[in-house]
């Protein structure tokens, strides 16, 4: 009797270890099937993640190329080479920079073949670029002619850092750079550059590149209407402004300071008996002297900021701004004895030339622009009957 409660408590105990067991593998399951749906859950997140980053990337890269047709309708409004330049830094630092950095727009100088800093884009407004033609890595890109991404400086076994830091002490830690190439002509660079590194991908490189070639033909077109524009209005011989071009310059400087009381004087400068020089050397010679001269006259007024012209034959006019009338007597006498005192060599016979100059500066008895020019005249009409090669005023 005894025996068959101990085998019923045995037989529950084998149950109990047996449901126990049962359970346990069940949970160890369950746990392996959760463990697995987890998992499977963070591949799904991932892949999510990763779907939506490349969506929103594609998203990017799609606005970016519609943003195409902006660019092209703006750079071609008009053919403005600084509206177009504009343009092109505004389009580049906003879409490609992200109005982070600093983007700046290098042109290739037409003489000296070096290319200088025409437009700039900035983070921080007080951002000093130093580098006004160009530091190693536009050099770079000048050389090979093709573009340039940079992730990080310190890491790139391609420059000179020391190089560098002579150059400009902007702190650039990575940089993005296209150039500007029109029938193989290299016309320029547009460059992004940023303090932090890896801010440019190789997605943001092609896009740039694809704004440079789209650009190009337009900043051709835009040099070349500058160039037409810059005929326009400058003497063929002597390269100064047309008379044209300097009557209208100074019919504005005449309506800015006339109501303000401000002064501002008038040259008007002939060669001395020019007619001998044409008789006995020709009139190339002529020529030669003319260009000899406005030479001298740039070089030698250049402190005052003048707009000079050729007004006529071997006649000069020269406007210069904000100077009262002894200061310009004193200048225009600066001039006189410097041309004076400068050699020519005509068909290997050394001269020199002389000059007469009238003065008139801005003041109550002048009624208008035609009235300060008919006074500079007569104030040289004076210095040539006076024996020449003096300065006389009004």
């Amino acid at each position: 009797m005894i025996i068959l409660p101990i085998i019923f408590c045995l037989a529950a105990i084998s149950y109990l270890i047996f449901v126990i067991n049962q359970y346990s593998r069940q949970k160890t399951k369950f746990n392996l099937e959760i463990e697995e749906l987890e998992e499977q859950l963070n591949l799904f997140k991932t892949e999510n993640t990763r779907e939506l980053k490349n969506r929103a990337d594609f998203e990017n890269e799609i606005a970016r190329y519609i943003s195409l047709k902006n660019i092209i309708e703006d750079i071609n409004k008009d053919l403005n080479l600084d509206s177009i330049a504009g343009h092109l830094a505004e389009f580049a630092f906003s879409l490609i920079g992200n109005n982070r950095g600093a983007c700046l727009l290098y042109l290739i100088d037409g003489q000296t073949h070096r290319p200088f800093l025409f437009k700039v884009k900035k983070e921080e407004r007080n951002l000093v670029v130093k580098a006004k033609e160009g530091d190693i890595f536009d050099s770079w890109v000048l050389r090979h002619t093709s573009p340039l991404i940079v992730e990080d400086i310190k890491k790139d076994f391609r420059f000179d850092l020391e190089r560098l830091k002579s150059q400009d002490m902007r702190h650039i830690s990575s940089l993005v750079s296209a150039p500007f190439i029109s029938e193989h002509k290299f016309l320029g660079l547009l460059r992004l550059d940023s303090p932090e590194d890896s801010s440019y991908s190789q997605d943001d490189l092609r896009f740039l590149v694809t704004i440079c070639d789209i650009a190009a033909v337009a900043l051709e077109n835009g040099q070349l209407f500058q160039k037409t524009q810059d005929l326009a209005i400058h003497d063929g011989l002597t390269l100064l402004f047309t008379k044209a071009h300097f009557m209208e310059l100074l019919k504005t400087e005449y309506k800015r300071c006339a109501p303000q009381n401000k002064a501002f004087s008038l040259l008007m400068l002939d060669i001395d008996y020019f007619k001998d020089y044409n008789d006995q050397f020709g009139h190339t010679a002529g020529d030669i002297v003319l260009k000899h001269l406005s030479a001298v006259i740039t070089g030698s007024l250049k402190a005052f900021n003048p707009i000079i012209c050729r007004f006529g034959g071997e006649e000069f006019c020269i406007l210069l701004p904000l100077m009262g009338y002894q200061e310009a007597l004193d200048a225009a006498e600066a001039l006189r004895l410097r041309i004076e005192k400068t050699k020519i060599i005509l068909r290997r016979q050394e001269t020199k030339i002389t000059v007469s100059i009238g003065v008139a500066t801005l003041s109550d008895n002048i009624s208008g622009e035609d009235d300060l020019i008919f006074k500079a005249d007569k104030a040289m009409y004076e210095a040539k009957q006076k024996g020449r090669n003096r300065v006389c005023g009004i």
